[in-house]
C-alpha cells in the first residue's frame, strides 16, 4: 500500500473516531436531560400527592390527610407515657413520625402520680432535639392526687410551656394547681387538658378532650383546642374527618396520643 493510501485511511479512522465520540457525548448529555426530567416530574407528582407537602398535608398508612392549617394554628400530639415509654432512645423517632404527620408541638409526659420520670438532663435533652426539628415541646404533668405538687425544677429548662393534666381531681384542687403555675412559671406558656367540657379553668391554652365526636361536636368552638383520639375511632376515614373537623372550628387539635396513633396507622 502506498504512503498516499495509508495517510488517507489515517485521516478516515480519525474522523471516524471523533464522530464516534461526538455521539457518545451526546448521548451521554441526552441521558442526563431525561434522568433530571424524569426527578422533576416525579417530585411535581409527589406533591401534588401529599407525599412533600408545606401546606398541611398528613401521610397515613392508607392515603393523605389533607388539612388546612393557614393560621399555624397549634397541631399537637400526646405522647402518654403509660401507653408505651418515649425516652432518649426513641426520642428522635417520635420527633421524626411528628413531623411526617404535619405535627407542629408536642405534649410530652414527663410527670405521672407524684413521680418525675426525667432528670433535668434528659429534659433539656427533649426541648433541644425538639426545637432543633422545628417542633414546640411542652411537659406535660399527669396528676392522681390533690398532695402532688409542680415539680419547679422543670421551670426554665427552654420549653414552650407547661400543660396540667389533672381531670381526677376536685375542683378546688385543680385551681390551686393551675394558680400556682401561672403565679410561679413566667417562662412559657400554661396549658390545661381536662375532659371536663363545661370547665371554668382559664389557662392561656385550654384543650378539651372531646374524644366522643358526636355526642361532645358542640364543645368545640374557637379558644379551645379541640381533640380526636384514634383508638376511639374506627377507621382512617372518620379520623380524618374528625381530625379537619376540629382544626377548622377550634383554635387548633390535639391527638391522643402517640401510641394509639401508631397502633392504628391512621
Amino acid at each position: 500500500m502506498s504512503k498516499a493510501s495509508r495517510k488517507k485511511e489515517s485521516k478516515g479512522r480519525k474522523k471516524r473516531d471523533e464522530a464516534r465520540k461526538i455521539r457518545q457525548t451526546r448521548l451521554i448529555v441526552l441521558g442526563v436531560v431525561i434522568l433530571a426530567i424524569i426527578g422533576i416530574s416525579a417530585a411535581v407528582f409527589l406533591r401534588g400527592n401529599g407525599h412533600i407537602s408545606t401546606t398541611g398535608t398528613t401521610a397515613t398508612a392508607g392515603g393523605t390527610t389533607a388539612f388546612s392549617n393557614p393560621s399555624d394554628k397549634p397541631v399537637i400530639l400526646y405522647v402518654d407515657q403509660g401507653n408505651a415509654l418515649v425516652d432518649r432512645s426513641n426520642f428522635p423517632a417520635l420527633l421524626t413520625f411528628a413531623k411526617s404527620q404535619q405535627f407542629n408541638t408536642i405534649f410530652f409526659q414527663i410527670y405521672r402520680s407524684g413521680q418525675l420520670l426525667f432528670d433535668e438532663d434528659n429534659l433539656s435533652y427533649f426541648v433541644e432535639t425538639a426545637h432543633l426539628e422545628g417542633l414546640s415541646i411542652y411537659f406535660s404533668l399527669y396528676f392522681t392526687n390533690s398532695s402532688q405538687l409542680i415539680p419547679t425544677s422543670i421551670y426554665g429548662l427552654g420549653e414552650n410551656g407547661i400543660s396540667l393534666d389533672m381531670s381526677t381531681l376536685p375542683g378546688s384542687a385543680q385551681n390551686n394547681l393551675l394558680a400556682t403555675l401561672k403565679l410561679d412559671y413566667k417562662n412559657g406558656t400554661a396549658a390545661v387538658t381536662t375532659d371536663n367540657l363545661t370547665t371554668t379553668l382559664k389557662p392561656d391554652l385550654l384543650v378539651l378532650e372531646t374524644y366522643d365526636f358526636q355526642a361532645e361536636q358542640q364543645y368545640i368552638h374557637p379558644g379551645i383546642i379541640a381533640s380526636v383520639e384514634p383508638l376511639a375511632i374506627s377507621s382512617a376515614q372518620e379520623y380524618e374527618q374528625e381530625l379537619r373537623y376540629a382544626l377548622a372550628n377550634s383554635s387548633g387539635v390535639m391527638v391522643f396520643d402517640y401510641y394509639g396513633l401508631l397502633k392504628t396507622g391512621y
